[in-house]
């Protein structure tokens, strides 16, 4: 059975865009500090962090690849519509705004029963749940969390390859990163070509859209590779 392989990129919302009691509950910790230059640094600090939190910031793109054929779709937030040079598997589809990428991603997602992610049940998957419902989009696979300990509907490698956690945050099977367990593996990393998730604000205020896009699809191509390592000489073990 096909297999939809996907990663996210996100990008935290400017700070005018929330209110003054929202702000106040945002930066409460650096608030409490004495120091100026401490208060400062813990707000940049926290202000680094709202991309990760799907009420604080946006889908700005979405990779993904057919497991088995390689094939599939980029869908990238950009504010024009110049068409763009494609490869013969995946098509990049530049999207007006977050509601009209989620509702392609959705699309695409209902007609795939398994997905396989890199940390997606601790990051992508919810994180897609809970800007599609801010933005009231249908969500077409709503069973992707799941049950934790079974790789089916969603396999997420980073649960695989620490075994469930078992050893914890220090022991053999602690959690490294997807650049991390490439490299171990012999897989390039989608950070070889100097972009990482930490670029991704400052490439969309650039309006370096495609940039992001790219990198992205890194992510997901490193990601099937991955998984067809942990598939042949992972899979079963208990």
């Amino acid at each position: 059975m096909a297999k939809l392989v996907f990663d996210i990129e996100t990008s935290a919302l400017p700070v005018d865009n929330f209110d003054e009691v929202q702000q106040e509950y945002l930066f409460r910790e650096a608030e409490k500090l004495p120091d100026e230059a401490a208060r400062a640094a813990k707000r940049t600090e926290l202000a680094q962090f709202m991309s990760l939190w799907p009420f604080t910031s946006q889908v700005v793109c979405i990779a993904m690849l057919n497991a088995e054929s390689s094939r599939g779709q980029v869908l990238f937030i950009a504010e024009d519509f110049e068409d763009a040079a494609e490869n013969d598997q995946v098509e990049f589809i530049p999207c007006a705004d977050e509601t009209e990428l989620l509702t392609a991603f959705w699309d695409v997602a209902k007609h795939y029963d398994e997905v396989v992610t890199f940390n997606g049940r601790g990051f992508d998957v919810p994180f897609l749940y809970l800007r599609s419902a801010q933005l009231n989009v249908p969500i077409s696979r709503k069973n992707w969390l799941g049950y934790r300990y079974a790789t089916e509907p969603h396999c997420d490698l980073a649960e695989q390859f620490t075994f469930y956690n078992v050893s914890g945050r220090d022991g053999a099977a602690r959690k490294f990163n997807l650049d991390f367990y490439c490299k171990a593996f012999g897989i390039e990393s989608p950070k070889s070509h100097g972009v990482t998730g930490m670029d991704v604000k400052d490439l969309m205020a650039a309006g370096k859209f495609r940039e992001i896009a790219e990198y992205c699809l890194r992510d997901v191509k490193a990601t099937v590779l991955l998984y067809q390592v942990w598939k042949e000489r992972l899979a079963g073990i208990k």
